[in-house]
């Protein structure tokens, strides 16, 4: 039997009571392991182990959290979640995002943690996502190089379009059936064509609790998605139908948007020009400054 079937039960969860967060801790509970959960704000109805209240912008919770209590694995699902928001908010985005997930995986070097799980993005991938996805694919590449420094074996989960019925600011279905309700109108900035391939966060809670349950997954990326395309503009009218009252749907195309059209996956390389000095200090004369300030410096004739 796998070692983390029969061995690997107590886990952390950093930011379990957002909106996946939530889903995955619920999930761990079912299957009988331990789970604490580390976050800012507390859940009363969330049957976690124990809440933990941390900031993972501070270096020495996260640390005191993680070492003290015998944790196996440690999943980190907190920072920075709405994209459309992080647009506006780039410092808070890329310090919850990256500086909070490097406290975090210090932490898990110390601490011997055996698996690290992060909540990715398909904006990772992409060049849309603006400071969001700029923010998981710098943190993607730190766990990468934290794999090659510390050998911190991590699980890198990306996830694409997930919805339920929580009311959060990043559950973009539950927000739209919201307007739709109280104001009977759906705006859309786009031509509705665009795909997406939903996924109930019950069923990525499933995906991503799944990833522990072997070494199948150490050191890898994983895609999260559904398994059916919609259109945008196949959504509205669904929504609209199981209304059952006249919906009405305002497309704005030519809207400037930070989502990805028909696929999260770019290539998009960084093209850069060469600026040559023109006319130019020699080699040699450099090094020569270099020696007179030395020797200035330190009193020298």
């Amino acid at each position: 039997m796998s070692k983390f079937l029969s061995a690997m039960k107590n886990i952390l969860v950093f930011g379990g009571n957002g909106f996946l967060g939530q889903y995955l801790v619920n999930e761990l509970i079912n299957r009988k392991y331990n789970v604490d959960v580390a976050d800012i704000t507390d859940i009363v109805d969330l049957k976690a182990n124990r809440f933990l209240e941390c900031n993972i912008l501070d270096r020495s919770q996260v640390e005191n959290l993680v070492l003290n209590r015998g944790y196996e694995i440690v999943y980190n699902f907190a920072g920075f979640a709405n994209l459309d928001k992080a647009v506006h908010f780039p410092y808070d985005t890329v310090n919850l995002n990256v500086i909070g997930n490097i406290n975090i995986m210090d932490a898990c070097v110390k601490a011997g943690i055996d698996r690290f799980i992060f909540a990715s993005s398909a904006y990772a991938m992409s060049n849309k996502g603006s400071f969001y996805g700029i923010s998981k694919l710098a943190s993607e590449k730190l766990i990468e190089e934290y794999q090659k420094r510390y050998g911190l074996t991590y699980t890198i989960l990306r996830y694409g379009s997930v919805y339920s019925e929580l009311p959060f600011d990043n559950n973009y279905i539950y927000s739209l059936v919201e307007k739709a309700i109280k104001e009977k109108c759906i705006v859309h900035q786009g031509d509705g064509m665009e795909l997406r391939e939903y996924i109930h966060a019950s069923d990525a809670a499933k995906l991503s609790a799944d990833v522990i349950l072997s070494n199948q997954f150490d050191n890898m990326h994983v895609m999260l998605t559904g398994n059916e395309k919609t259109r945008r503009k196949e959504l509205f009218e669904l929504i609209k139908e199981i209304l059952g009252y006249d919906l009405k749907i305002i497309l704005k195309p030519h809207a400037e948007s930070f989502h990805y059209r028909y696929t999260p996956y770019s290539f998009d390389p960084s093209v850069s020009i060469k600026l040559v000095a023109n006319p130019h200090i020699d080699m040699g004369q450099g090094i020569l400054e270099c020696i007179r300030s030395v020797h200035k410096n330190d009193g020298s004739k």
